[in-house]
């Protein structure tokens, strides 16, 4: 069941560290939704085919059944002719036929245990996706928020203002000129 120990795997990677140890958070995270998705399509497909192998066992079953209903007809039928030999030969088959039956009832329930599984499996994964995805997505607006701070900052400390402090500090250093009254220093001076 190597698709089992693949989810294992999955679920047990502890996200945050793998984020903080990965040079690109949003890589990462993409490999890791890459990856569930990847098991779940497997996990479904699995549990599709264990869908089929039961309706195919049930068909059998029903096919079982019919059977041995034919076995008792044909058993009285027998007995009513009063050939005993050919009653028990019916009988025979007809248990043969129920205990083919009792053994896939068996395998039907190992394979609807095996469904349930799958089920919880799904939805395990599922709810990972949706946590991972809802990380990508504040990585992303995280990231949106920090290229816009930066752009603000590239505003408001870029080369137009850094040309005004410039200009201001040259007012300031020049000697004062008759009249002239130097500016006031400190903080924005624009």
């Amino acid at each position: 069941m190597g698709i089992f120990s693949r989810t294992r795997d999955i679920f047990a990677a502890n996200m945050t560290e793998l984020l903080d140890r990965s040079e690109d958070p949003a890589k990462m995270i993409r490999m890791i939704i890459l990856e569930m998705e990847e098991t779940l399509v497997e996990v479904r497909a699995s549990a599709a085919r264990c869908i089929a192998d039961g309706k195919e066992m049930r068909r059998a079953l029903n096919r079982l059944d019919e059977l041995q209903r034919s076995w008792t007809e044909k058993a009285e039928l027998a007995l009513s002719k009063d050939r005993e030999d050919l009653a028990k030969a019916a009988l025979t088959e007809r248990q043969k036929a129920a205990d083919m039956a009792e053994g896939l009832n068996a395998e039907i329930n190992v394979i609807d245990d095996t469904l349930k599984g799958y089920e919880g499996d799904i939805a395990k994964l599922q709810g990972k996706l949706r946590e991972a995805r809802a990380r990508q997505n504040a990585l992303a607006a995280r990231f949106e928020s920090a290229v816009t701070r930066a752009k603000a900052r590239e505003i408001m400390n870029g080369n137009r203002t850094e040309d005004a402090r410039w200009l201001h500090q040259r007012a300031n250093d020049r000697p004062l000129r008759r009249g002239a009254v130097p500016l006031p220093s400190g903080g924005n001076g624009l």
